[in-house]
């Protein structure tokens, strides 16, 4: 009887606890916050190409190891699986992101 009465006491300790927090209101930002959240944004994503950029270009160094060692080992791969990779264009420098213009004023 005691391990049900532990349960219970879970069962309304979460319900009270998922109660109290459904009932707290969202936080309200103010734009210095949004500013830093749109340039950290900006940075995820930023960086996320990076990361798929430099993940593309090791699979390509990959799959040409592959195809030459497996050349060098008399076998012959098929054409249609593999085309050696392009060389890259110059990347143009990023633009900044555009800065929100301050808000005016409020008069009295």
């Amino acid at each position: 009887m005691k391990k049900f009465n532990h349960w219970i006491v879970l069962l309304v300790g979460s319900v009270i606890t998922t109660v109290a927090i459904a009932k707290l209101p969202t936080p309200v930002l103010n734009d210095e916050q949004k500013a830093k959240a749109e340039e950290a944004k900006a940075k995820a994503a930023e960086t996320a190409k990076k990361a798929a950029a430099d993940e593309q270009r090791y699979q390509d160094r990959v799959a040409e190891r592959y195809f030459k060692e497996a050349k060098a080992a008399g076998k012959n791969p098929a054409p249609s699986q593999w085309v050696p990779p392009a060389p890259a264009p110059a990347a143009a420098p990023a633009a900044a992101p555009a800065k929100p213009a301050p808000a005016p004023a409020k008069k009295a």
